[in-house]
């Protein structure tokens, strides 16, 4: 049989369009609700574990907003973005730019030389040249600045009949304020976005980020609380992960594979409904069935073993390596809670079976510690009710796959007496 030209559809990868978005039709009602507003009450935060497909939804939210009249602004913030108050300042008029550069502040009229000649008329058109300027003429701090700004913009943007603006960041959790250097971009972002809301301009925060996001938000400001609405990911429903799995096959009629109730439920099993690893196993497995029959093979079974190892390679290894010796002996006896998947406690991690058989126990000082070190290290994180999460998705049973490894691997003391040479 010749090979088949028929490409694999699935596509992991970080912020990679899916071939068709499952199970997000409850996120996308939220935000069309938002888009109603006369005066913004509500933002938006989209918050969840990596591999969720949070950036994937953003940008299926974008030609919403467009097609209900508002305008979009937004990129990926960068922690160089929360270096300084001036550096998020200047990001946003650059975000802003990009979505205005079309819209006319005003005309400038310049009288020709000579007797009789005509006016010559120039549009002043709001690109990041002009408010850049306006920025910079504005008296005062840079939240004054930047309030002057957006208020400029808002009238153009009114003027023009759209409804309103989106500033959509992705990677949001990267913003942070800096008292030791006494600055304070976050804080200048809620406290800007708040004072001209309650100006009644449809200026609206969509911002993405993992589950440290909200808390960040609420602690640099408490009325952060009451200004967003958030919209938390979670793992796709087994239903949807069937649609996920069969629909881009299903749609051509010369795909050369097709996936059985019973390879389904062994997708199921290995991804848990987490669309990045939905991805990622069907595209290996789309692979394996494509090249056995290309040679004349029926497809075989899904090599469960090969694409888990795999994927503990490509997805979790790293991420493994930055913890210590000592950190990781702590995530084994995490790995082994009954809760690990969902949320634990301090108190559940010491009173643990496995602590208390370990050879060197953890104290509850010494895991608030080593926590709050593996939160640094993207490993862990705190939520807002003091309990701890893993900030990986499926963490929990890589690394049961790697103790049980290190035991297999470990050799086992010998039972036959030893003599001494002489």
């Amino acid at each position: 049989m010749s090979e088949t030209k028929f490409s694999n559809p699935f596509k992991p990868g970080a912020g990679h369009m899916p071939p068709y978005l499952a199970g997000r039709e409850d996120e996308s009602k939220e935000f069309r609700k938002l888009l109603q507003q006369e005066t913004i009450l509500d933002n938006l935060v989209l918050t969840g574990l990596r591999g969720l497909g949070k950036t994937v939804l953003l940008e299926t939210l974008k030609p919403m907003a467009i097609e209900s009249g508002w305008l979009w602004a937004g990129t990926d913030l960068s922690e160089s973005m929360s270096i300084s108050e001036d550096n998020l300042a200047l990001r946003i008029i650059t975000d802003v730019s990009v979505a205005t550069a079309s819209l006319v502040l005003g005309v400038h009229e310049r009288q020709a030389v000579g007797l009789g000649g005509a006016a010559e008329r120039t549009e002043i058109k709001l690109t990041f040249g002009t408010l850049k300027q306006i920025y910079d003429r504005t008296p005062g701090l840079v939240a004054d600045k930047l309030k002057g700004v957006l208020e400029v913009v808002w009238k153009c943007v009114d003027k023009a009949g759209k409804h309103g603006m989106i500033f959509a960041y992705d990677e949001a959790q990267n913003l942070a304020d800096h008292a030791g250097e006494g600055q304070f971009p976050l804080s200048l972002l809620l406290d800007v976005f708040q004072s001209i809301q309650r100006k009644n301009i449809r200026f609206m925060l969509a911002l993405v980020g993992l589950p440290t996001l909200f808390p960040k938000l609420v602690e640099a400001r408490t009325f952060a609380e009451r200004m967003f609405r958030v919209v938390v990911l979670n793992p796709l429903s087994k239903p949807d992960t069937v649609k996920a799995i069969r629909v881009p096959i299903d749609r051509s009629d010369d795909c050369p594979v097709k996936f059985a109730d019973q390879s389904v439920d062994v997708v199921w099993n290995i991804t848990r409904g987490y669309p990045y690893f939905v991805q990622y196993v069907c595209r290996e497995v789309f692979d394996v069935w494509v090249q056995s029959i290309s040679v004349g093979r029926r497809p075989p079974v899904i090599p469960v073993v090969e694409i888990t190892r795999k994927l503990d390679s490509d997805f979790f290894s790293g991420r493994w390596a930055r913890a210590t010796d000592r950190q990781r002996e702590l995530l084994a006896v995490i790995a082994r809670l009954p809760n690990c998947d969902s949320e634990f406690t301090v108190q559940e991690i010491t009173e643990s079976e496995m602590n208390r058989v370990s050879g060197h126990a953890f104290s509850g000082s010494h895991v608030n510690q080593m926590l709050a070190s593996l939160s640094d290290a993207g490993l862990i994180y705190k939520n807002r009710h003091g309990k701890y999460s893993f900030a990986v998705p499926m963490m929990g049973d890589f690394i049961r796959r790697q103790t049980e490894a290190l035991m297999a691997d470990t050799p086992r003391p010998s039972n036959r007496p030893t003599t001494s040479g002489g």
